[in-house]
């Protein structure tokens, strides 16, 4: 029965008293700032977390895990790496591709983009851009054709749309006799994507490999884009690639492409975490003032347990126990709620901006219109786990001060 006492004390002090029910409600204002401090923390984090997962698979569906480039700027032998690709452990897509620059005209809307010449075949293999036409097909890139593919946002800023012509302007010019004369060709747009990637759909276009060539007079594709099984892996798989084909090549992955975005998204991760974790220790420290005012107003009964034989041990562990039960439940409480606030976070969000009439995301910003969250366990275990540490580390001065009192000192006021 050892500790028995102390925790039926501890949990009747935390119930309502004769000052009706003062202390009580001071308890439970402690757990319902634990609760808040944990949901907000809880949903924050797992909104950065669905921000960086959503944008990961977005970006994995539309670019190549990996890509090799030719030193001097085209493969010659592309077939030949091609093939050696396929036969490596992970790769399960290999493609040809030129990359480079233009100005596109229609009418009187000029805009730089980027050019993206592709075999549509093996393109499907590669990239999930195939997947994502609105308009058209990537299959009309037929080589000679000069047809060409825009993203949505592009072709909105055009003002082009299926069956309309645009002006290709390559940034190198032609020398003649009578001076640089700009490179230009006008495609016949068959096709329009939309990626869910502001970044693609406003600044790409695809066109035929063998029209790129000839626009941009070069010999062979500039490299070719590969598709993983495990696109973690890509560093490592396309350096073994690059060394089974004998060196050579310029080398990249989407994680070497994207590495400052997926930092700044850790590194903000990380601040927020510090800086909401302040809100929770604020709301764990307020059990210091519940204990401490629950200890003054029982200093008779503490002086009482004394005399009837209880140490100061005993009555540590007695006002020990009512912050971490205040800690426990509000733990729990906070961990449920944020859960359930972070599974639900995009229907509360679309009804707020109904309510308010706006919009919070732009895709022309954040490249997504919605708000995802992904609750991982390790940052929900985390988040518990300091906040009861905090919890627990409130309640000892209270608790020591409770231990030290002095049964005659108490009892002369009673």
């Amino acid at each position: 029965m050892r500790g028995l006492y102390e925790w039926l004390i501890a949990t009747r002090y935390l119930r309502s008293t004769h000052r009706r029910g003062f202390i009580s409600f001071i308890s439970l204002t402690s757990i319902a700032g634990i609760v808040l401090g944990i949901a907000v923390l809880i949903v924050v984090l797992s909104v950065m977390n669905g921000f960086g997962r959503e944008l990961r698979l977005r970006m994995l569906s539309v670019t190549a895990h990996a890509t090799l480039e030719g030193l001097d700027g085209t493969l010659a032998d592309w077939r030949a790496a091609q093939a050696t690709a396929l036969r490596e452990p992970g790769v399960i897509g290999a493609a040809p591709y030129v990359d480079d620059y233009a100005v596109l005209a229609h009418g009187e809307r000029v805009i730089g983009t980027q050019v993206r010449g592709v075999l549509p075949q093996e393109e499907r293999r590669t990239t999930g851009l195939a997947q994502h036409l609105t308009a058209g097909r990537i299959d009309a890139l037929v080589p000679g054709s000069y047809h060409i593919v825009l993203g949505s946002a592009l072709a909105a800023d055009l003002g082009a749309t299926v069956g309309d012509s645009v002006v290709l302007i390559a940034p190198e010019g032609t020398a003649t006799p009578t001076g640089i004369e700009p490179r230009m060709r006008r495609f016949f747009v068959t096709g329009i994507f939309h990626s869910g990637m502001y970044e693609y759909d406003s600044a790409l276009a695809l066109v035929s490999l063998a029209d790129a060539e000839r626009v941009y007079h070069l010999a062979g594709p500039t490299g070719i884009r590969l598709a993983l099984e495990d696109p973690f892996r890509a560093p490592q798989t396309v350096r073994a690639l690059a060394l089974a084909l004998g060196g050579g090549f310029y080398i990249s992955d989407w994680t070497q492409r994207n590495v400052n975005l997926f930092r700044s998204i850790e590194i903000t991760k990380s601040m927020m975490f510090v800086i909401l974790l302040m809100i929770v220790a604020v709301a764990a420290f307020n059990i210091v003032a519940t204990l401490v005012m629950i200890v003054k107003e029982k200093q008779g009964d503490i002086a009482v347990l004394r005399t009837l034989g209880a140490g100061p041990p005993n009555v540590l562990a007695t006002f020990a126990l009512q912050g971490v039960v205040i800690g426990l439940a509000g733990t729990v409480g906070g961990a449920a709620f944020g859960m359930l606030v972070a599974h639900n976070v995009e229907f509360l969000v679309h009804a707020l901006e109904r309510l308010l009439g706006t919009r919070f995301l732009d895709p022309r910003v954040y490249d997504m219109s919605d708000l995802p969250a992904y609750v991982e366990w390790s940052d929900v275990l985390k988040v518990c786990g300091l906040t009861f540490a905090l919890c627990a580390l409130a309640t000892v001065y209270p608790a020591w001060r409770a231990s030290r009192t002095e049964p005659a000192e108490a009892l002369r006021h009673e």
